[in-house]
């Protein structure tokens, strides 16, 4: 079913069309979102029941990819940059409202994919001039370790469960690299289909899934045998993926179809379509009972909130100008 958003024209009736459904996902709304804006090199805090937004931080120029701690006490950007190669992580306390160091990459330059290594000490982050992922610890700021992965435009990166292992998209080299994180080594390049850059894996670690920009399609690999299981097609710009903890969904916005589709995680089978007519869907984030997926609108400076029970559109929340990665913390912060 497709289920198209009402025109901006029709703002003011939608939101009013929306009043009783927000009004019952603000009473479970809490915690906090953390919000990146590319154009803006900012980054937004805001308190999720109020709408509130708490702070405006400044980052590095190119914000792109955010992650937050399992705590949710610590939330990183990676400061890809603009013409000019980025070089740096921005660090923010999340409740204390303030960024508490920008780490410099030195030569790893063009930072984007990143995730956390168990215990939230270390950070993976791709180098995509250098052909590389830094592990960095988020402390101190020092480089403990790099990986090479051999191939051009390693852009995002995807962490198995235990840390053992790490997968890059790899844009310019049609492929994606399986890294061991403890012997610093790549293991195996796998071939995909063209300008791969979405990525996401499965905690245990057995389906890679990976999106090919050129050919509009989301490939489902079997990790053990690194083949092709199964293609979900009809994409213009597979942007992000994102798989519920419960492996129910696998959730994919679309950036130059301008909507979100919700797939099932199982038969591949498309379940629920979201048109969000020229507001550019980018970033994804799930709420922490994994019942409301977050969705940065990079064309309309905003976030929607979707329940996903419904597949409905709860809440907006203002931000910067272009929206790109978000994330949550469980966190409610009181200023």
């Amino acid at each position: 079913m497709i289920k198209p958003l009402l025109g901006a024209g029709l703002l003011v009736a939608a939101t009013l069309g929306f009043a009783s459904s927000a009004s019952a996902q603000a009473a479970g709304a809490s915690g906090t979102l953390i919000v990146l804006n590319k154009r803006a090199a900012t980054a937004n805090i805001i308190d999720l029941a109020s709408q509130r937004t708490l702070a405006t931080l400044p980052t590095g120029q190119g914000p792109h990819e955010l992650v937050v701690s399992s705590d949710g006490r610590v939330a990183v950007a990676a400061n890809y940059g603009g013409q000019s190669a980025g070089s740096s992580l921005t660090i923010i306390d999340v409740p204390a409202l303030v960024v508490a160091r920008t780490i410099d990459l030195g030569r790893y330059t063009r930072p984007h994919g990143l995730a956390f290594l168990p215990g939230d000490s270390v950070l993976a982050v791709t180098s995509e001039s250098t052909q590389s992922v830094a592990l960095v610890h988020v402390a101190d700021g020092t480089i403990v370790g790099t990986i090479a992965t051999d191939q051009g435009g390693s852009h995002m990166l995807a962490i198995v469960g235990d840390g053992s292992r790490i997968y890059t998209s790899n844009i310019q080299g049609n492929s994606v690299t399986e890294l061991d994180v403890a012997a610093r080594r790549p293991l195996r390049v796998l071939d995909v289909p063209p300008q791969p850059e979405a990525i996401t894996v499965t905690p245990a670690g057995d389906e890679v899934w990976v999106g090919s920009n050129a050919l509009g399609t989301v490939s489902v690999l079997d990790a053990a045998t690194g083949t092709i299981k199964g293609t979900i097609e009809g994409f213009a710009w597979p942007y992000r993926i994102l798989i519920t903890p419960d492996r129910r969904l696998a959730i994919v916005p679309d950036l130059r179809q301008h909507a979100v589709r919700f797939v099932d995680a199982v038969t591949l089978e498309e379940v629920e379509r979201l048109d969000l007519p020229a507001a550019g869907p980018q970033g994804v984030a799930l709420s922490a009972d994994g019942g409301t997926l977050y969705l940065s609108l990079s064309q309309e400076d905003r976030v929607a909130a979707i329940d996903l029970a419904t597949f409905e559109i709860v809440r907006y929340y203002g931000t910067g100008a272009g929206p790109d990665g978000v994330g949550v913390s469980p966190i409610v912060v009181s200023r």
